[in-house]
């Protein structure tokens, strides 16, 4: 059931209770997860998506043969490819890239797909898009304006890599963690969260990509939810629940 409505910066929204936020027994539809980016949360991701039985193609900017390492740790479900090859592949596709290179990502392969959106914009390193700065686009709606034919979706960029390996739960369990998620497409957003109840998290749905500022870096939902204490790189995981990420997000400010 949905939660009860909630009144943020003078308008009512109402928190959308998706499939991973509950216990359910639908099976998820999906063979095969995509990686475009396997850095630490694309690694990790890999890593909740074999150890789900899933099989996972992964891909990096510099070519297929420097990820031998990390797909020998994998193990048989998993191969390295193209970033292009890597989309095709995928029935969800992650991109978990520095946002500066979102305009280099594949178009063509990726129509029609849902596209896991992790990535965080940094001025420092992505370069100042004035557009972000001043509140009125968010980078997710960046790359959903480049991934025209594709359904975006934010998730997993609230999370540290290793608190993201560490909090994993069988559905129903007491201590399940919740992740945010955003995105424009609902039908989208029902899969991304039944994909995360797979890996072993419930889904708090924070509404469209125009609301996904609310899961930036420096937010209140951003590390902290998930840490023993603060600063959260420092400390040890603790589990987060859907009301504690919703409560988290409800206090972001522009």
């Amino acid at each position: 059931m949905p939660a009860d409505p909630v009144i943020a910066a003078g308008r009512t929204r109402c928190w959308i209770s998706l499939p991973g936020t509950q216990p359910h027994s639908s099976e998820l539809d999906m063979t095969t997860l995509g990686l475009i980016g396997s850095g630490r949360i694309g690694g990790t991701v890999a890593r909740l998506a074999v150890d789900a039985g899933l099989e996972v193609v992964l891909s990096n900017s510099r070519g297929p043969e420097t990820l031998a390492e990390l797909v020998a740790g994998l193990g048989s479900r998993a191969r390295a490819a193209t970033a292009a090859e890597a989309a095709e592949a995928g029935d969800i596709v992650v991109v978990t890239t520095p946002f500066r290179v979102y305009r280099d990502l594949p178009v063509t392969p990726l129509a029609g797909k849902i596209v896991i959106d992790t990535t965080n914009y940094n001025a420092q390193r992505d370069g100042t898009i004035q557009d972000i700065e001043d509140g009125a686009v968010t980078n997710s709606e960046l790359l959903q304006q480049h991934l025209a034919t594709s359904k975006v979706v934010k998730a997993f960029n609230t999370i540290f890599f290793p608190h993201l390996a560490a909090l994993p739960r069988p559905a129903g369990a007491a201590d399940r963690s919740a992740l945010p998620i955003a995105g424009d497409d609902t039908t989208a957003k029902t899969t991304a969260a039944e994909f995360l109840d797979t890996l072993g998290y419930d889904t708090v749905d924070i509404g469209p990509l125009a609301e996904s500022w609310r899961l930036h870096p420096g937010t209140p939902a951003y590390g902290t939810p998930y840490a023993a204490g603060t600063p959260f790189w420092e400390h040890d995981p603790s589990p987060a629940d859907p009301a504690a990420i919703r409560a988290a997000v409800e206090k972001a400010s522009r």
